[in-house]
């Protein structure tokens, strides 16, 4: 069975860790918006893959128009986020699932759209391991000690081998990761997720894990845009 490749694209959040006029999706990086960089990571892979890109709402004709302003062509739908993560993936899929031909042959990445730095070589690993176990979550090993913190004062040294910090796009079967955030969504408490292998995992579904890329960093602090421009300048 040939799989249909498609993905959605989180850039609803503020910021605000960065302390910056606007969302941090659209700061310049090496001369254009730190969201340009994602979306073309994905049509460079997938020049035609259906593609949906969840903005805060206020930021949806701004996001047009500067995206007008580089390109010609828009191959995405853009929709309004939500008022969590959650919500807002959420939001990406009932717009993806419209505008998919074939739902039930489709696998959906999710991706962080402060990852301007995802590269081809790892969406096609983690598409590729999607298809053959039904979903791929990318991850890298800690490079640092870690300790577990414990209420009020105490902390302990953990084993950091036993441990992963885990990365996007991850990939599911499209109407796997659909049942599973209704299922997340009739129970009340969404907020507890963290990412969508969270919720693939509160349904009962055992996750693949995948090999991940340093590169492939989320930009929160503007310590983090500046190892960011450092990187794309190799």
């Amino acid at each position: 069975m040939n799989r249909i490749y498609a993905a959605v694209i989180v850039a609803g959040g503020s910021g605000s860790r960065m302390q910056a006029a606007m969302p941090k999706q659209f700061l310049p990086l090496r001369n254009k918006p730190i969201l340009w960089h994602t979306i073309q990571a994905f049509l460079h892979f997938r020049p035609h893959m259906p593609l949906v890109v969840v903005l805060p709402h206020s930021y949806i004709d701004y996001w047009q128009t500067e995206w007008a302003k580089l390109e010609k062509d828009c191959p995405f739908i853009c929709v309004p986020g939500g008022s969590s993560r959650f919500h807002s993936v959420w939001n990406g899929l009932l717009a993806l699932k419209q505008h998919l031909d074939e739902p039930e042959h489709a696998l959906v990445g999710i991706h962080d759209g402060a990852r301007p730095l995802i590269g081809s070589t790892l969406l096609e690993r983690v598409y590729e391991a999607a298809t053959m176990h039904g979903s791929a979550i990318p991850a890298v090993p800690l490079k640092d000690s870690i300790r577990e913190v414990m209420e009020p004062e105490g902390h302990r040294a953990v084993e950091r081998s036993r441990y992963r910090l885990v990365q996007t796009p991850q990939v599911f079967v499209f109407h796997d990761l659909v049942e599973a955030y209704e299922r997340a969504w009739r129970s009340g408490n969404t907020e507890r997720f963290t990412d969508d292998a969270s919720v693939m995992e509160a349904a009962g579904h055992r996750l693949h894990l995948v090999e991940g890329d340093y590169r492939n960093l989320k930009i929160t602090t503007a310590e983090d845009m500046l190892v960011a421009a450092a990187l794309m300048s190799k």
